[in-house]
């Protein structure tokens, strides 16, 4: 019997839903949603697990950066499902839904802050690092060769042409299911955990 992969993508205001069976891509939708993600979900993902029959066998969940709320809402969809269907989930940061070529991802990270991410083939080159935005400016100036992206809606300014990308849950499931047996399991036993570039910023409530 053949064997689906689902995606699911929320990190950013565009999430998005995907399911490949056996290298074909048997569903995609995207939706966009500047709050939550809880109401936009659900409808593309139960059109998913209708396409998948009986046939899924993993599901891949982007952890981000982004969306901290919007990527946990996508891990805890993504955990219901593979504990009703006992299936494999595993998550993937994001970024590498760029696909297969070589650039470098940028974006808010928020307090004055930027990350950056080094991705190539599908994977991430070293960590994903944080800037002021000095050393954003400064790290772009010394990289000309790759070309520069971003998720959000508008580049960090000063940094020259950065092309606009959005995470692509289709990208997420043809990765995923490219992954051998042995390093899902490996994967599995990882907490999912959105990519959080930054601690909790708490306040004190006004009396």
């Amino acid at each position: 019997m053949s064997s689906c992969t689902l995606a699911i993508e929320t990190s950013n205001a565009q999430g998005s839903v995907a399911v490949l069976c056996d290298g074909a891509v048997l569903f995609a939708e995207s939706f966009t949603s500047e709050r939550s993600h809880n109401s936009q979900l659900f409808a593309p993902l139960g059109k998913a697990l209708e396409a998948c029959g009986n046939r899924l066998s993993r599901i891949i969940v982007g952890l981000g950066p982004g969306s901290y709320t919007g990527a946990r809402i996508g891990i805890a969809a993504a955990q219901g499902i593979a504990m009703t269907r006992n299936v494999a989930v595993i998550g993937l940061p994001s970024v590498i839904s760029v696909g297969s070529m070589h650039c470098v991802l940028c974006g808010d990270a928020r307090r004055g802050r930027f990350f950056t991410a080094e991705v190539h083939d599908g994977k991430l080159v070293g960590e994903i690092e944080q800037h002021d935005e000095n050393g954003l400016r400064t790290l772009r100036d010394a990289d000309q060769a790759k070309p520069w992206f971003t998720f959000d809606d508008r580049s960090p300014a000063g940094l020259g042409r950065v092309g606009l990308i959005k995470p692509n849950a289709t990208v997420l499931a043809r990765l995923g299911a490219a992954l051998p047996d042995e390093t899902v399991f490996h994967l599995e036993e990882r907490a999912l955990e959105p990519v959080y570039l930054a601690a909790p910023f708490v306040t004190t409530a006004k009396k």
